[in-house]
């Protein structure tokens, strides 16, 4: 029998009062990637006063280890269950016995199914089976997070790509099954309510708490522009390098672009970068590689402005970055072309500066305003940007999240943040 590892901070007694969730992961929790921060925040926005969530994480079988000591409020409670074997037919088994497993591990911590007030899943979790199997134990409202709807065009494949078959097929059971659907935008809101499914729109969230002042430099010694993430072929790096490339010699020379989490190494294999353009700026361009979340959050605070260029395309209509709250929060400006929401949480000029599209010419001209501005400007800006981060915290999506996953609220909605100070609400 695989061997459960179980990792907690002190939690309040595990007892019959109040609300008991629970949320299901697979990924290097609670700080490992993106969707690990995704499921933390939304457990902690799920979690209202008094209450208790349980986070079930099957770790990955990717080689890394689970921290015995993660850094958890004592309101989140934590079982990591074992990685297994990392072959093929290990994972696959895994994958398939999950939902047996997480039970399994509910009964070895002493909890009943009927405790349970409400659970969610990422879409990636979301199967047959597991829907199935936790309908009929835990009795309780199901409810799905989707964040993102992949195009055929994104892989080399199509259409005939396992990874986007499986992907659309997830989509295709949740909305038929899922109880409640977490959307991470409006244009995924909308396909699940024309499919009958009660939705509520949650951004990316973040703990404003979690971030220090900003400290760049001053903007007379150059402009610092920094790109955190795993880049590929949504986010389009090629065309931020072809706009700095485009600036006059004597504002290009001006221009530093920090990449955190790809190496130099990898720069041309897994993002549209090129060999020639990068040789061209030298020094210009530093790579971070991957770097551990305590240090991204130290380069936002040193940055003037994170940079993010998407095309118009289905797929990014339909996700949202989570590195534009994050950069918010961190009080780092964004320079971004609209795609997603980001229109109703970034204003050219307040929050950021907003390209009037994704190409090379409108980066070059985003960036020749951002070299005009002089530091007070960009400390108002910076306000601006702390001030609207504040609809991304989870505290307050507490109470809408919380009732909607356990179906306290009395109705269908989405959520929304259009002003940088404004509580999230619901409409039908």
């Amino acid at each position: 029998m695989e061997k459960q590892q179980s990792y907690r901070l002190p939690a309040p007694p595990w007892d019959d009062r109040g609300q008991k969730l629970m949320v299901l992961g697979a990924y290097r929790f609670p700080h490992g990637d993106a969707m690990s921060n995704r499921l933390l925040h939304l457990a902690l926005s799920a979690t209202p006063e008094g209450a208790t969530t349980l986070v079930v994480n099957d770790w990955p079988a990717d080689g890394s280890r689970p921290d015995s000591t993660p850094d958890l409020p004592p309101d989140v409670r934590l079982i990591t269950l074992a990685s297994g074997s990392s072959g093929r037919f290990g994972r696959w088994l895994r994958q398939r016995t999950r939902p047996l497993r997480v039970l399994a591990a509910l009964r070895r911590a002493g909890i009943r199914t009927d405790q349970l007030t409400g659970a969610y899943l990422p879409l990636g979790l979301w199967t047959l089976t597991t829907w199935a199997v936790l309908r009929v134990a835990l009795r309780c409202p199901l409810t799905v997070d989707v964040v993102e709807r992949h195009d055929p065009e994104q892989f080399p494949y199509g259409r005939l790509t396992p990874y986007f078959i499986r992907h659309r097929w997830s989509a295709f059971i949740a909305g038929r099954t899922a109880d409640r659907v977490i959307a991470i935008s409006e244009t995924l809101e909308r396909h699940f309510l024309r499919r009958g499914r009660r939705t509520m729109v949650v951004p990316p969230q973040v703990d404003c708490a979690a971030y220090d002042d900003p400290a760049p430099l001053s903007l007379r010694d150059g402009l610092r522009l920094l790109y955190a993430g795993s880049a590929g072929p949504k986010d389009l790096l090629g065309v931020v390098l072809a706009g700095i490339r485009l600036l006059p010699p004597d504002d290009r020379a001006r221009v530093r672009l920090v990449i955190a989490g790809i190496s130099r190494d990898q720069a041309t294999d897994v993002s549209d970068l090129d060999e020639p353009a990068l040789a061209e700026l030298g020094d210009q361009v530093t790579f971070l590689g991957r770097l551990p979340r305590r240090r991204v959050l130290e380069e936002l605070a040193c940055a003037h402005f994170s940079v993010l260029v998407r095309p118009l395309a289905q797929y990014a209509q339909a996700g949202f970055p989570s590195k534009v709250p994050e950069s918010l929060a961190a009080g780092c400006p964004v320079l971004l072309n609209h795609t997603s929401d980001l229109a109703r949480h970034i204003v050219d000029g307040r929050e950021g500066i907003v390209l009037a599209g994704p190409g090379a010419e409108d980066v070059r001209d985003g960036l020749a305003r951002a070299l005009t501005l002089d530091d007070t400007q960009w400390q108002r800006m910076s306000r601006y940007a702390r001030e609207r981060a504040r609809s991304f915290d989870y505290r307050s999506w507490r109470s809408a999240v919380s009732g909607f996953v356990t179906g306290a609220d009395r109705g269908a909605g989405a959520t929304n943040c259009a002003n940088a100070v404004s509580s999230p609400g619901s409409r039908r």
